[in-house]
């Protein structure tokens, strides 16, 4: 299945569903509801946020990693006499 279909598959789950329910736990942002979260939410909320948390840190480690490399090669290029970019 591609993901456009999968996606709009996606879409049309309600909030009276299973994943609907957890979509929303892991969306919510309002700090009143989040008062009244039970325990069970908040564990559910918490490991999303931990598991986005390390998926962000790793896409900025291999960007930084990714610049490092290109102007190593710049500077390789230029050692060569090849210009640098």
């Amino acid at each position: 299945m591609k993901w456009d279909e999968f996606r709009d598959l996606l879409v049309g789950i309600g909030p009276d569903t299973a994943l609907g329910r957890i979509v929303s736990i892991r969306a919510e942002e309002d700090e009143d509801i989040l008062k009244n979260f039970t325990q069970e939410q908040h564990r559910i909320r918490n490991e999303w946020k931990r598991k986005r948390t390390r998926i962000l840190e790793k896409m900025t480690d291999r960007t930084a990693m990714e610049a490092d490399l290109a102007g190593i090669k710049a500077a390789f290029m230029r050692m060569a006499g090849m210009g640098g970019e």
